[in-house]
């Protein structure tokens, strides 16, 4: 659409990070970029309920949670119905391309955090992507620039 506002898929985010002041930044960034926060939470019991009792269209989640807990359960929760997630973290997990759509590599800066939904976005609307710095997607992308 010319000159008119993107379409967009992604609305209603869950966010799943056990570190306080990154879970109230990123609610608080992406909620002043225009995303419904659905819920933040910080362990998976509270996740999974929240996949369970409201519309999410994409979770974001860190590997690593409260009580040695993984986001990986997580991800293979959602992706159980369907649900993407974007895994942010500094944690290398090899299995992740199997139940995520892509990893954003922490420490990442909060224009860094918007263009890496933007992106999965247009990705889940059938676009060739090329992610931004800090963002490895595990789909197919246009390397082309």
């Amino acid at each position: 659409m010319l000159f008119g506002k993107r379409k967009q898929v992604v609305k209603r985010i869950l966010i799943v990070e056990d570190e306080p002041l990154t879970a109230f930044d990123n609610e608080n960034i992406l909620g002043d970029a225009g995303y419904e926060i659905v819920a933040t939470v910080d362990g998976i019991d509270e996740a999974i309920e929240a996949l369970e009792n409201g519309e999410v269209h994409l979770v974001l989640s860190d590997l690593r949670l409260k009580e040695q807990q993984s986001g990986i359960q997580l991800a293979a929760a959602a992706k159980a119905k369907s649900i993407p997630t974007l895994f942010a973290t500094g944690h290398a997990y090899p299995g992740a391309s199997g139940i995520a759509i892509g990893c954003l590599a922490k420490p990442y800066s909060e224009r860094q955090l918007i263009k890496a939904i933007e992106c999965v976005d247009r990705y889940l609307q059938g676009e060739k992507v090329k992610p931004p710095r800090g963002l490895e997607l595990f789909v197919a992308t246009d390397d082309a620039d």
